[in-house]
């Protein structure tokens, strides 16, 4: 743990509460440690070095999670991590650990989809190099990428946003993740500052020209379709006009 904190304080769920100022690193790349963080208040980014000097590789608000590999394996850290504001941070050990993925199991699952994301990533540069391609394909500018019909919409309640939902389904629904990289096809991001829904909230998809609401597992906050909850994994049919929520975020559901 850097000695750049300024308070710390015990937390209720078995973890220590740290405090950092703007521009303070809470770990160096190539550091030891045995412990990973939980944002409670503030911003956090996490930097690799290149040649050109630390790269910025992600961007982390209040609830999302770093440091986790330390967790999992004993091995220097591959990144530093360092304030953008004033934060609040819960370091979680490796005696707390278990008790919060009980609390939690969210942190759990978006820790499998992260680690999941890294062997497909190292996946697909082994079959490239084994190919003899490059190992970052660039995209042709000039090939268009085809537009999806949209046939049907999400419609935020308070500030009128649209949703689309295509026809090249599940559409996925949630935040975006700067954890694991992952961006759902509903970003509710910009209309939950509650931060009420989860990353991966739930999935729609359409069936013999009917519309289906699936929960993901470890969705917290609920989900609802009218006044009813859905349960995590059994399909939920919407009807148009129907009234949609993702924890505290209401939408409007409407078939084109």
């Amino acid at each position: 743990m850097s000695p750049e904190y300024v308070a710390t304080s015990q937390d209720p769920a078995g973890g220590r509460t740290f405090e950092f100022g703007a521009g303070r690193f809470i770990f160096h790349e190539g550091d030891l440690g045995t412990e990973m963080y939980i944002i409670h208040e503030g911003q956090v980014e996490i930097l690799q070095e290149t040649a050109a000097g630390p790269r910025q590789i992600a961007l982390l608000d209040r609830g999302d999670f770093f440091g986790e590999m330390s967790i999992l394996e004993e091995l220097p850290r591959n990144a530093a991590a360092r304030a953008v504001t004033d934060v609040k941070i819960i370091m979680i050990d490796g005696a707390t650990f278990d008790s919060m993925l009980r609390a939690n199991p969210e942190i759990g699952i978006r820790i499998m989809r992260k680690l999941s994301r890294r062997v497909r990533e190292a996946d697909a540069l082994l079959r490239r190099s084994l190919k003899g391609e490059e190992p970052h394909l660039v995209e042709d500018p000039s090939v268009a990428i085809p537009t999806q019909a949209v046939v049907a919409r999400l419609v935020h309640v308070e500030s009128g946003i649209d949703f689309d939902i295509t026809e090249e389904g599940p559409t996925t629904v949630g935040r975006r993740d700067p954890v694991t990289g992952i961006q759902p096809d509903v970003d509710l991001t910009s209309v939950d500052p509650e931060r009420s829904s989860s990353r991966r909230h739930a999935k729609i998809y359409s069936e013999d020209q009917k519309f289906f609401l699936v929960e993901d597992i470890g969705a917290t906050n609920g989900t609802f379709v009218g006044e009813s909850r859905v349960r995590t994994g059994v399909p939920v049919e919407m009807e148009h006009g129907a009234t949609v929520r993702f924890g505290l975020v209401e939408l409007n559901f409407l078939i084109e």
